[in-house]
């Protein structure tokens, strides 16, 4: 079996991963700013870094591994919601942060061993900029203090970009207290109306950028193991989060592995409130298993981007039905306690090489269904729910993913007994006797699927 690797950001290729510390493996991922729905975009580094989690989990044991995912609960956009509709700030970054718990929790997504929140970490903000301003790396100015991207001379090596095509291809504040259009704010004034925390360069709070800094520099240290987050925080954010952190530090690196997730577009754009593209996580499980939306969000490598439509949720469902249908003809064998196969292990320890896992998935899935003796169908339900596991797939109860539950012993029956029927007549030719069988079972509202592993069928409610 090979080592996990990772695809380095900063390195621009796979290493091998080899933590600080293999009794506690740490991993920071930037988490959601709580003002509103997470769209589905959101969730995809939710998903790939819950499964990277549990990766490391396996690895190095449930309890070695650390995992903090942050709560941005004060951002310009709070504060704009906040006064739009005359509640306090509190109330709504609590009131998000709660469904975007549950909504990611509907798509399999666990809680981070840490969830630190950015305002109770504003004491160590105010003491890292303290730190920045007193080693020269940063300056006040007009009540605002300021990051001097001049002082750190690796600023850039995080996107592979200079700074004067960093500052073109951004939004750059032209302020006239910067010493140089690059300098990023660390602290700025509040306004009357706007939360603010004392400090010595007055009444403010900080900047997105730091909160990043104080929170891992709180919880993991001044150097970790994993960064993770969407492609799109390259720069400015965690370019940023470097130099200060950086800086702040001594020159200690801020993390060892750097990820980056990839897009996902609707059709050929990019997901956007301007396209009226953006679809919510929380409107979606409304139609859609969570579980079908995180095997959509698996298919494509994390790196590459991915095109969300409907047929690709109609496809994952269909894909889930084939591994839930071998479930629970294997229902009443006993899983053997043994780990997923090593074809499927080297698939996910290959920087996270889903689709290829989920082509092992159904390979475990084909086996399983073939499995004759008893020895060997435990053996099989037990590789393929140790290999869906770690993908956080197939551990649901598969009478309740085909919504049996509410059926009677009876009725399941018949039913049962109709799939098998209408399975001999189309093996023996027998059209209409199919068609006859498959009416009836129409008339039972139930949708029959047929796929390698055999049919599975759920009642349809709607």
């Amino acid at each position: 079996m090979n080592s996990l690797t990772l695809y380095d950001t900063m390195a621009r290729r796979k290493r091998v991963f080899e933590p600080i510390d293999p009794d506690r493996v740490t991993m920071y991922v930037c988490g959601p700013t709580v003002y509103s729905y997470a769209h589905i975009g959101n969730a995809r580094p939710a998903v790939v870094f819950d499964t990277l989690f549990r990766v490391l989990q396996h690895l190095y044991g449930a309890d070695q591994v650390v995992y903090a995912r942050n709560i941005t609960d004060i951002d310009d956009k709070i504060i704009k919601a906040s006064k739009e509709s005359g509640k306090p700030i509190s109330e709504i970054t609590q009131h998000y942060a709660e469904i975007y718990r549950a909504d990611m929790g509907a798509l399999g997504v666990g809680r981070p061993t840490i969830e630190p929140h950015a305002t109770d970490h504003v004491d160590g903000m105010i003491a890292m900029i303290r730190t920045l301003v007193d080693s020269g790396h940063a300056y006040a100015a007009e009540g605002h203090v300021l990051f001097s991207v001049s002082s750190y001379e690796r600023y850039g090596a995080l996107s592979r970009r200079s700074l004067d095509d960093m500052i073109a291809g951004a939004r750059v504040e032209v302020a006239p207290y910067k010493k140089a259009p690059g300098d990023f704010v660390l602290w700025k004034p509040s306004k009357d109306d706007e939360p603010g925390w004392d400090s010595p360069w007055g009444r403010g709070r900080p900047g997105w950028h730091l909160e990043c800094s104080a929170m891992t520099e709180q919880h993991l240290g001044e150097t970790f193991d994993i960064h993770g987050g969407g492609t799109d925080l390259v720069f400015p954010h965690h370019e940023n989060e470097i130099a200060q952190s950086v800086c702040a530090h001594g020159g200690a690196s801020m993390a060892n592995y750097w990820l980056h997730n990839g897009f996902l577009t609707m059709g050929t754009d990019k997901m956007s409130k301007s396209l009226g593209n953006v679809q919510l996580v929380h409107e979606l499980i409304e139609e859609w298993p969570g579980e079908v939306l995180r095997y959509a969000l698996l298919t494509a490598h994390y790196r590459a981007p991915l095109t969300w439509t409907r047929d690709l949720l109609a496809k994952t469902r269909r894909s889930l039905d084939r591994v839930y249908g071998v479930l629970r003809r294997l229902g009443d064998v006993e899983a053997a306690d043994v780990p997923a196969p090593d074809p499927f292990l080297d698939a996910v320890l290959d920087d996270l090489n889903t689709p290829k896992a989920l082509s092992e998935l159904f390979q475990i899935a084909g086996e399983a269904n073939k499995a004759e003796t008893e020895a060997a169908k435990a053996k099989a339900k037990g590789e393929l729910l140790a290999a869906g596991a770690l993908l956080g797939l197939g551990q649901a109860d598969p009478d309740d993913w085909f919504g049996l539950t509410a059926l009677s012993a009876g009725e399941r029956a018949e039913i049962d007994d109709l799939i098998v029927q209408r399975q001999a007549a189309r093996e023996a030719k027998d059209w209409g006797k199919a068609d006859e069988i498959r009416d009836r079972l129409n008339e039972l509202k139930v949708q029959v699927d047929d796929g390698p592993e055999g049919s599975t069928w759920r009642k349809v409610t709607e």
